[in-house]
């Protein structure tokens, strides 16, 4: 991946995945984007201009807030990202940087045809590089999402922290196929007077037409290894620890829990029944799938093999196997693993192309946090809720 250098940043074009390095001082005034972008020090949301007439918004991440995972999928270019309304006291958009007022503003100017996207300022997205103040731009984004409105792009949801309730914003951002935002255009903008010229094609597709071309980069290698498959962090470790000690002297409980995650990763299940265990035939559950809406939807059957093991056990070809031999003409699988997936078992699955949607320790601990999970006791108190009847 491309660097450059503190010294090289003031003139340097915005090249996606490169990484833009601050400086080594110490302080506040490493950050490398005010002499970057021109926006200042410090903060996720950052901008130019007034909230009522935004020249340029900057948003970051440093990824060390897990209770509020701003994320990037590159391969569909949706970015999703967090509001600054993140502890209780405060109404939704009464934030000190304004946050989500500015989140409030470009959507809704971004639903406005043409003349409201003309108001929509371009959105720089980076994220921390892990390395002192250094930064990685992740591309220029729009609000929203091709296939969705508003109301579903832009969401105010609920969380709870030391038992009060507050709001703040979901937000889905894409990130468009421009692979280099130029110096030229940053320098117009910065200096008020925007040289729509420079402007990457992506960018002005959207504001002409409201057409988005994603970013898309699909991976070169399908299957997961198996530090993809394990949370990279200690809470998310504990978590997952938490589910199979619960269901430790009854492995047979974890069958409805792994039906309750596979609720949260595919909303769109219609039917799901937890088969009896002592004639499951192979199968843990078994469910439909809606795809569509309303009278042309259609309705695809699945079924779910559950394993409750420890977050550093693999399940092998011959349990996936297991799976496999039991689909029906149609159907799809789907593995639930509070462990990983070897990678030989991985690989064969995506290597002969079987229907098989795994759901590890990784998955969990991501579902767990977006369903508003924040601490293990929370993860406690949802088992207990859920499935006490199960034990």
């Amino acid at each position: 991946m491309r660097t450059f250098g503190v010294d090289e940043i003031a003139s340097a074009d915005l090249i996606v995945d490169a990484t833009y390095e601050g400086g080594r001082r110490g302080g506040a005034g490493d950050d490398p984007l005010p002499c970057l972008v021109g926006v200042s020090t410090g903060g996720g949301f950052r901008y130019r201009g007034r909230l009522d007439q935004l020249e340029l918004v900057v948003l970051t991440s440093n990824k060390r807030d897990p209770d509020w995972p701003d994320a990037l999928d590159r391969e569909t270019g949706i970015y999703t990202y967090y509001g600054d309304n993140k502890t209780p006291g405060r109404e939704l958009h009464d934030t000190p940087r304004f946050g989500n007022s500015i989140l409030q503003r470009v959507f809704a100017d971004s639903e406005a045809g043409k003349n409201g996207r003309r108001r929509v300022p371009p959105i720089l997205v980076f994220s921390s590089a892990g390395t002192r103040r250094d930064v990685i731009f992740l591309g220029l984004a729009v609000p929203g999402t091709m296939g969705q409105s508003g109301m579903e792009d832009l969401v105010a949801i609920w969380r709870t922290r030391d038992n009060s309730r507050f709001q703040n914003y979901r937000a889905r951002f894409t990130i468009l196929r421009a692979e280099a935002v130029s110096r030229k255009w940053l320098a117009s903008i910065i200096a008020g007077d925007p040289d729509p010229k420079q402007a990457p094609t992506a960018w002005t597709t959207w504001v002409e037409s409201g057409r988005i071309t994603p970013l898309l980069a699909p991976r070169t290698i399908q299957y997961r290894r198996r530090q993809e498959q394990i949370p990279s962090s200690e809470r998310g470790r504990d978590f997952v620890q938490a589910i199979h000690q619960y269901f430790a002297k009854d492995p047979h409980g974890f069958e409805s829990c792994a039906a309750e995650l596979v609720r949260m990763m595919l909303p769109d299940v219609t039917a799901l029944d937890v088969t009896r265990r002592s004639r499951d035939g192979g199968r843990d559950a078994i469910g439909q799938l809606r795809l569509g809406w309303g009278a042309s939807a259609i309705f695809v059957d699945f079924a779910i093999e559950a394993k409750c093991y420890a977050v550093d056990h693999a399940v092998g070809v011959r349990e996936m196997s297991r799976l496999i031999s039991r689909l029906r003409h149609r159907q799809f699988g789907v593995l639930v693993t509070t462990g990983y997936v070897d990678q030989q078992a991985y690989k064969e699955i995506k290597d002969d192309q079987h229907p098989i949607l795994v759901i590890s320790a990784s998955d969990i601990d991501e579902l767990l946090v977006r369903s508003g999970c924040g601490t293990v006791a929370d993860v406690r108190a949802w088992l207990e809720r859920s499935f006490a009847s199960t034990l």
